[in-house]
């Protein structure tokens, strides 16, 4: 198995963590009591919830990004019994940066729709960190009205830093692509769930989060830019990223406090790449949740409250209609 990535401000919980699993091995042996190692691992724990308290927002941007968080390949997996993936957007196009199928999530049946970063430096190739082609999109597209014609809740994983900026993505029609899933999205007769499971970036992100519930991992980033990108427009030096990051405020908390999502899922202490699994039953715990909520509104409600909610969105103090006008 490789070794986990370790981003500098985790160096002091691996160093932790390798004292720990030395104490470990000596328990096995017989040269260290038990009684030690369950106080060591419960200091292990608190002191990584106390690390990652501490993290600022560009540091939240890195976290989101760590190569060894779990991707949708990984929560679908372990949250869906029979998944059945399903493959192209029926104008003979197949993209690998978005997955999706049919699936059961603790007896619900759901349509399912996620970005892919991959792995390996192959599939990173393949599926080009996450960043769909229109095709991407016409396939997510395609599942959507799937989901609706069989009556079945669409539930989205989004992980992407934006669609793919490429000059052949353009031409194929990149931004109809998303405008058309937005579209899709703010009409559609079935219930949907979105969660932002690391990178949630720009109209990449939003093509497949316009959803009657959003929620975010604890340690995830949603923003109209990233930070690279902001720090280059406005001051001319990427290397102001990390003041970026505190203007646009991306973290999951931020989201919450300005409404714009409804629920934060917690995650494992030191993030949800250091216990995948807990990861996964806290996430799948959570759309269950939400699922089974959505489920039991008529369909006339849930239309009126998607509409009321994404209208109430945007409000500037001091506009006409807004808190001072």
């Amino acid at each position: 198995m490789a070794a986990m990535a370790t981003l500098d401000f985790e160096k002091p919980i691996v160093e932790l963590e390798q004292k720990v699993a030395a104490l470990r091995v000596l328990v096995e042996a017989g040269h260290a009591s038990a009684r030690d190692l369950r106080r060591r691992e419960e200091e292990l724990d608190r002191f990584r919830r106390k690390v990652i308290q501490r993290l600022n927002r560009w540091q939240k941007v890195q976290l989101a990004r760590h190569m060894d968080r779990p991707h949708a390949v990984d929560y679908l997996q372990g949250m869906l019994e029979e998944f059945v993936e399903i493959h192209g957007d029926r104008m003979g196009h197949e993209d690998a940066a978005v997955m999706g199928g049919l699936g059961r999530l603790d007896g619900i049946p759901v349509v399912v729709i996620g970005h892919e970063k991959g792995r390996t430096i192959q599939q990173r190739g393949q599926r080009r960190f996450g960043m769909p082609h229109p095709e991407g999109n016409r396939k997510a597209l395609r599942l959507m009205s799937l989901a609706e014609r069989f009556g079945r809740p669409v539930l989205t994983l989004v992980d992407t830093p934006g669609a793919y900026p490429g000059v052949e993505a353009e031409a194929r029609g990149q931004a109809a692509a998303i405008a058309e899933n937005l579209m899709r999205l703010a009409t559609l007769k079935t219930p949907s769930l979105s969660v932002i499971i690391g990178e949630g970036g720009s109209g990449g992100a939003l093509a497949l989060a316009l959803a009657d519930r959003v929620l975010m991992m604890e340690h995830a980033v949603y923003s109209v830019i990233s930070p690279e990108g902001c720090a280059a427009i406005l001051w001319r030096d990427e290397g102001k990223k990390a003041q970026a990051a505190e203007a646009l405020r991306v973290t999951a908390q931020d989201a919450l406090a300005m409404g714009l999502i409804q629920d934060i899922v917690p995650e494992p202490p030191g993030g949800a790449h250091r216990d995948e699994q807990g990861a996964i039953r806290a996430l799948k715990e959570a759309c269950h949740l939400h699922l089974k909520e959505l489920l039991q509104m008529s369909l006339k409600d849930l239309l009126a409250q998607r509409y009321r909610r994404y209208r109430g969105m945007g409000v500037v103090e001091g506009e006409p209609g807004g808190e001072d006008g």
